[in-house]
């Protein structure tokens, strides 16, 4: 009789239990509560073994319980899921099938977002991201432009400058994919790129100043740059076209106006129409760097090189980045030089060093007005005259330490005054002059060089 009573006890209870059992799905908990809670439990410990060992055909059957059942119990799920499912993708023949597939391996993310997109490791961005990149790699040339652009978009928008890399550089490749689909979406794409380079610029600057690894990020904005380069879309030609019209539609539109001046000053187009006219409209109103360096870039069509010069000036003061001050200064040694006010042209072109230490083209500036100085520092003696082209090998030679892109030019400045440099015999015949030694030249230019 009392086995009897406890046996119906221990039915009651299970009864009990099984009544209370439901799935972590509906209860929004991790693991459901009851039988299911159990039943997850389960599935979970017999999944993951199979995943870990790339056992996808046993691992299966439990994750999709797993998945469908309490999609908020771990992280795992999706870690696996995706792999599960792109093994489901690549042994699938049937087309109708595989598409089902893929759009299933996208509702894995999709979940992933939701139950897990506040994850401090890996938030929503570095999940859309890899959604984005997995999405490219299934579909290939037949991916859907529009939605993986959308996916991209919305992220890179909602996180700024901390948006995961790898979402920022696809939001750019997904832009591109549907200018080349659409030519009218180029203002668009040069947008998106523009947007994208800032943020590599803030998490490079960051990473440096905190002592991270930035190496990525670089290599990301390395691609963005030269995949824009090769676009079709960053000629000045094309960006006069475009915005011309534009500018005239919004000259009191001073936002618009900015953004496009950012631009074009960016790309080095500043000497357009479009960027002149936008500089003006700007400048009565609310001064900014870029809108005096139009103005500057006006007055130097119109051959008044000291108003140039002053709105550079006033350009490099509003400047608030380094290299964009450093190419203000450039600009202005370049209008003395050209008006052979090389000490003054020297001064400026230290300045631009001051702010960017390697700008090569400001040292081949000052190599080349030491080499236009020659005979006027010894104007009495040829022999020294030949001389003062060390000095100004010197700064072609430094400017290939510091800029390899001004190599090139460097080398072909160094080919033009090396054969004129004087002869051993002239060296030899020369008291002032030692092979090997120092020598000082006078004059404005008062640097020590050492004789070749």
């Amino acid at each position: 009789m009392k086995i009897k009573v406890l046996l119906m006890a221990f039915a009651i209870s299970i009864g009990v239990f099984e009544a209370y059992a439901q799935k972590g799905v509906d209860t929004g908990t991790q693991f459901g509560s009851g039988a299911d809670s159990i039943r997850c439990i389960e599935n979970i410990s017999l999944f993951t073994p199979y995943a870990r060992s790339n056992n996808y055909a046993d691992a299966l059957p439990y994750w999709q319980v797993v998945y469908e059942e309490c999609p908020a119990a771990t992280r795992d799920i999706y870690l696996y899921g995706v792999r599960i499912v792109n093994w489901q993708i690549s042994n699938e023949q049937d087309p109708t099938r595989k598409e089902e597939l893929i759009n299933k391996l996208m509702e894995v993310y999709d979940k992933r977002v939701i139950y897990f997109g506040n994850d401090a490791r890996y938030p929503k961005d570095w999940i859309v991201a890899r959604k984005a990149q997995d999405y490219i790699a299934v579909k290939g040339e037949s991916a859907d432009n529009k939605l993986l652009y959308g996916w991209l978009k919305e992220v890179v928008d909602e996180k700024g400058e901390v948006c995961d890399p790898l979402a920022v550089n696809l939001l750019v490749f997904a832009s591109l994919r549907r200018m080349l689909e659409d030519p009218d979406f180029k203002e668009q794409y040069i947008a998106d790129y523009m947007t994208s380079a800032a943020i590599y610029e803030a998490q490079i600057k960051d990473g440096e100043a905190s002592g991270s690894d930035v190496e990525n990020v670089v290599a990301y904005k390395q691609a963005i740059d030269n995949q824009f380069a090769t676009s079709g879309a960053a000629d000045c030609e094309t960006l006069q076209s475009m915005y011309a019209p534009k500018v005239e539609e919004n000259k009191d539109n001073m936002e618009y106006l900015k953004e496009v001046l950012t631009l074009l000053r960016r790309l080095r187009c500043n000497e357009i129409d479009a960027y002149i006219a936008a500089s003006r409209y700007v400048h009565v109103n609310e001064p900014t760097a870029a809108s005096a360096a139009g103005l500057a870039r006006q007055a130097i069509k119109d051959d008044n090189y000291t108003l140039a010069i002053q709105y550079l000036e006033e350009a490099a003061d509003l400047d608030e980045d380094p290299m964009s001050k450093a190419d203000d200064y450039y600009a202005i040694s370049q209008l003395l030089y050209s008006q052979n006010n090389y000490s003054r042209s020297r001064q400026y072109a230290l300045r631009a060093l001051e702010f960017n230490p390697n700008y090569g083209k400001a040292y081949i500036l000052i190599g080349q007005m030491y080499a236009a100085s020659a005979r006027s520092i010894f104007p009495n003696d040829a022999v020294l005259a030949k001389a003062v082209y060390n000095v100004a090998i010197d700064k072609f030679e430094r400017a290939k330490q510091v800029d390899p892109e001004s190599a090139s030019e460097a080398n072909s400045q160094i080919a033009t005054y090396r054969p004129h440099l004087p002869s051993t015999e002239e060296i030899f015949m020369h008291p002032d002059l030692e092979k090997g030694k120092a020598f000082t030249v006078g004059g404005w230019i008062n640097e020590r060089t050492t004789i070749r």
